[in-house]
């Protein structure tokens, strides 16, 4: 029989010991991180206001969403759209919209901050609810992101860097993001030429 290490040999002996005395370890990856009157803000930090405003997702919407997104399937329609237009001074810097995807097994909320030009600008983890992939939360995974528009494809191993055991989240952060790309180019991008 081999011999384990000191190293293994302890693992396997305190891990167990561990969580039990602190079960929350387990969840650990789970959380809220950004509140909704945060979120807007972690994608806009230079704006000075914003407006918030609910776009209902209709299943007329939702059609031309789909013939904008082609193959990629979002695993959640909204009901609606929670939209917040950032603001600095009397600029309009570009859209903050909440949006959520399926990771593993439940859903994973973020926001896409939406430029004036239709590319992102920023995105940000709101909720994690999986045990498992939350370092999609991250600031160099979501700098990915940035000034990508509906063109790009927003997946693993093509053009956004995949995170080892968070392949889901990552796919699920591309199809949210594209979503919202959707909306923005469908929605609010044609607002934006109003005062």
């Amino acid at each position: 029989m081999p011999m384990l290490s000191r190293r293994r040999f302890l693992t396997t002996l305190l891990t167990p010991a561990l969580l039990a005395m602190r079960p929350d370890l387990l969840y650990a990856q789970e959380g809220v991180f950004l509140s909704e009157e945060d979120a807007a803000k972690a994608v806009f930090p230079e704006a000075t206001r914003f407006e918030k405003k609910v776009v209902p997702s209709t299943e007329a919407l939702r059609e031309k969403m789909r013939a904008l997104l082609g193959r990629t399937r979002p695993s959640i329609w909204e009901d609606a759209y929670v939209v917040f237009t950032a603001r600095r001074n009397d600029e309009r810097l570009g859209f903050a919209v909440i949006t959520e995807e399926i990771g593993k097994h439940r859903p994973i909320t973020f926001i896409v901050g939406v430029k004036p030009d239709g590319k992102v600008k920023d995105v940000a983890l709101m909720t994690y609810r999986e045990a498992y992939g939350a370092e999609v939360r991250d600031r160099r995974f979501m700098r990915q992101y940035e000034d990508k528009d509906l063109a790009a494809p927003l997946l693993p191993y093509r053009d956004i860097v995949n995170i080892a055991g968070a392949t889901l989240s990552v796919q699920s952060i591309g199809r949210g993001v594209r979503k919202v790309l959707a909306l923005a180019q469908l929605v609010l991008l044609n607002e934006s030429h109003r005062p």
